[in-house]
C-alpha cells in the first residue's frame, strides 16, 4: 500500500511549468515589439509647442511666396470689394458668396510651397490638393468618398445620397483652388 503518489504531483508540476514558459514567451515577445508599441514618436505635444510650430510654418511658407500673391484666407473667408479680406463672408466651411450660389473656394495654407499643397476643409469632409491633382479625400462623420479623380470629387451623406458635396480643382495663378458646391437633391 502506497502512502504517497506522484501523480497529482506531477500534474501540478507540469501546469506550473507550462505557465511560467507562457509567461516568459510573452515577456520576451512584447520585449521585440514593445520598442514601436511605446516609442515617443506620435508623443502628444503642448498648445505652445504647437503654436511655435504653427508660426514656424506660415514663417517660412510666407518666406517662399512669390511677391505680389495673396495670402491664404481661413476657411470658407473671401475677399471682399477691393480686396479686403474683413469685408468677406466667413461664415466657415464650405459657405461663401465669392463664385456664385451654393460654391466657394476655400483652402488654407499648408506648410509645402511650390508644389503648393493645400488642404480645403468642407461639410463633406477635407480635400488635400496641388495644382496637379487631389491627393487625397478624407470624409468628415456622415459622409463617405463617393467619387475621386484628379481634378474633382464628391463626398456623399451615409444617411441620405442626396445630400452632395462636389469639389473641382483648379490652378489659380500657380496655387491650388478648390470650388465647393453643395447639392441636396429630392
Amino acid at each position: 500500500m502506497r502512502i504517497f503518489d506522484r501523480r497529482p504531483l506531477l500534474i501540478i508540476a507540469g501546469w506550473l511549468l507550462a505557465a511560467a514558459l507562457a509567461v516568459a514567451v510573452g515577456v520576451v515577445g512584447i520585449g521585440l515589439v514593445g520598442a514601436g508599441l511605446t516609442s515617443r514618436q506620435g508623443a502628444p505635444i503642448t498648445e505652445t509647442q504647437a503654436e511655435r510650430e504653427l508660426t514656424a510654418l506660415r514663417a517660412s511658407a510666407q518666406a517662399a511666396a512669390a511677391p505680389g500673391t495673396a495670402t491664404s484666407r481661413g476657411p470658407g473667408e473671401s475677399a471682399g470689394p477691393g480686396g479686403d479680406p474683413g469685408a468677406g463672408s466667413s461664415a466657415g466651411p464650405g459657405v461663401g458668396s465669392s463664385a456664385g450660389p451654393g460654391s466657394t473656394p476655400s483652402g488654407s495654407s499648408n506648410a509645402t510651397v511650390g508644389n503648393a499643397s493645400k488642404s480645403f476643409p468642407t461639410r463633406g469632409g477635407t480635400v488635400v490638393a496641388d495644382c496637379s491633382r487631389i491627393i487625397s479625400m478624407s470624409p468628415a462623420q456622415g459622409f463617405a468618398v463617393h467619387e475621386q479623380d484628379d481634378d474633382e470629387g464628391e463626398f456623399r451623406s451615409s444617411t441620405d445620397p442626396h445630400d452632395r458635396i462636389e469639389v473641382d480643382l483648379e490652378c489659380v495663378a500657380g496655387l491650388p483652388e478648390l470650388r465647393v458646391q453643395a447639392k441636396i437633391e429630392d
